[in-house]
């Protein structure tokens, strides 16, 4: 054995490698300065109320991996699905969004094909966010007519604040339109996980469906957790029940900055997917996002990683 081959084994394979490249699947942005104003976040609110726009969210995660990021429609307006487009445009780090028109709407279809002619625009929300109630909308043909447009499209239908209402929810539409993919955002934050098992077990068996593993962040005492202890189970959970085919990552920045820093976010989930294999860690931070939003590279960095 040469002495090159000897130090070379003796490295750690964690260190060998290089990091595993990021793709950030749910931001916000929003322009605090625009003369109309934002709906959301509220004056208010001292630590979410600043301008979150493409360049703070480079400058925030340069030194932390992150290639790309995809933004998740924080307003109600229908005329900010145009102006995130026209934010996206000239930032590059921004590979999608997933934006806002209802699906029952007279106009969705117009609406949709006029936004998804930009590549960058991937799919819409809809779930416990706006006063929306897709239990109550999915009684009317008009509506699921629209998420069949929508699959139809080859586009995503994120969910936003899950309880498990909304889940069994989603399990109708799943069934009323089984080709649309359907992306469970901030399942690791929902109250009472345990009594939601059954409904799980039936989401979790259609291939179709994926969970964006946000909003594991907590805070006790007014402190953040960073015990990588406290969030094995929850995470546990996720892996276990829908594979690592499935997972996806999303920081939800800058709403995140009630819980902690960005890297504190990154940190809980990255420790716990270091455990696991290379293979695994690429599918949850960059491949699942992929087959799940299917959005298109637009960097040397991003083309790598299709």
């Amino acid at each position: 054995m040469t002495r090159r081959t000897l130090l070379a084994s003796a490295v750690p394979p964690a260190l060998a490698q290089s990091p595993v490249p990021i793709i950030d699947t749910h931001i916000h942005l929003f322009d605090t300065a625009r003369p109309q104003g934002i709906p959301w976040p509220p004056k208010d609110d001292a630590v979410r109320y600043k301008t979150a726009l493409p360049p703070r969210y480079i400058a925030l995660t340069r030194k932390l991996g992150i290639v790309g990021a995809i933004e998740l429609e924080c307003s109600p307006w229908l005329a900010d699905n145009q102006w995130v487009l026209n934010v996206c445009a000239p930032a590059p780090i921004m590979v999608g969004m997933v934006g806002n028109i209802p699906p029952g709407d007279k106009n969705f279809r117009a609406e949709l094909d006029k936004h998804a002619a930009n590549p960058l625009y991937l799919g819409i929300r809809y779930g416990n966010i706006w006063g929306f109630d897709i239990g109550k909308e999915l009684s009317k043909p008009e509506f699921v007519a629209g998420l069949k447009y929508l699959a139809e499209r080859g586009l995503i239908l994120d969910s936003a604040n899950p309880n498990r209402k909304l889940l069994e929810d989603l399990r109708r539409a799943s069934d009323l339109v089984p080709n649309l993919r359907i992306m469970i955002d901030h399942l690791p934050g929902m109250e009472a996980l345990d009594k939601a098992a059954a409904v799980l077990t039936d989401l979790a068996a259609r291939k179709q469906i994926y969970v964006k593993v946000s909003a594991v962040l907590k805070k006790r005492n007014g402190q953040t957790i960073t015990d990588d202890a406290f969030y094995k189970p929850v995470l546990d959970e996720m892996w276990q029940r829908f594979g690592e085919d499935r997972v996806v990552y999303g920081s939800d920045w800058p709403n995140s900055d009630g819980l902690g820093a960005y890297e504190q976010v990154l940190t809980v989930v990255r420790n716990y997917v270091s455990k696991k294999s290379r293979a695994a860690q690429e599918k949850y931070f960059y491949r699942n996002s992929l087959a799940a939003y299917r959005w298109k590279p637009r960097t040397a960095e991003q083309r790598k990683l299709t």
